[in-house]
């Protein structure tokens, strides 16, 4: 049995991260076999948002209580979202691919490579055009950076262009990043290439 790949989903509180999962599992499954894991410190409310969805059989969704900092328990001590990946493997063992979402995260944190294959940093548009030149460790090691609600940046006064340069400023020019509106599904065929060429290297 090969194993599932894991893709940690990360970035700022409501920036999007369930919101992302939710429609690449509507896109995705069940022609992938795939399932969502998320973590918080004292819920498990997006688990339950994903849930209410219906986009994936309630069997394929787990919500993990880390108890503390969401970050320092995917950078530093991940133990129970190993225990929760080990577990969904366990009910499905044709998995192909699992989604694992940190909760409000800092711009500063990242995923153990131990823990995840492949990493996504999504902010948005309404935290403001600043945010790419931060220079966030989340926005500049993940393996795919995403710029979402791009519908808000005139109500905001953000520039998407300068947003789009400072990505390229502190990623280089050959780490990929998109721009979204998960709303309209503006961007999402986009990322689903991404993860399915990159990924599960289909369509090779």
């Amino acid at each position: 049995m090969s194993k599932p790949v894991v893709i940690g989903i990360g970035g700022p509180v409501g920036s999007g991260k369930t919101k992302l999962i939710e429609e690449l599992a509507r896109r995705m499954f069940p022609k992938i076999s795939l399932a969502a894991i998320t973590d918080d410190i004292y819920t498990v409310e997006d688990a339950r948002i994903l849930i209410a969805s219906k986009v994936l059989p309630t069997d394929r969704i787990a919500g993990v209580e880390t108890g503390g900092c969401p970050h320092t328990a995917v950078r530093e001590d991940p133990s129970m979202n190993f225990q929760a990946i080990k577990e969904m493997e366990e009910k499905h063992p044709d998995l192909k691919l699992i989604f694992l979402e940190s909760g409000g995260d800092n711009l500063a944190a990242t995923f153990s490579p131990d823990l995840v294959d492949f990493s996504i940093y999504i902010i948005d548009v309404a935290q403001g055009e600043k945010i790419p030149r931060k220079g966030g460790q989340g926005m500049i090691k993940s393996d795919l950076f995403i710029i979402n609600k791009t519908d808000l940046a005139p109500y905001v006064g953000a520039d998407l262009e300068i947003m789009k340069k400072d990505t390229i400023r502190f990623r280089g020019e050959n780490k990929p990043f998109f721009l979204t509106n998960l709303k309209t599904g503006d961007g999402l065929d986009q990322v689903i290439d991404w993860i399915e060429k990159n990924c599960l290297l289909m369509n090779l």
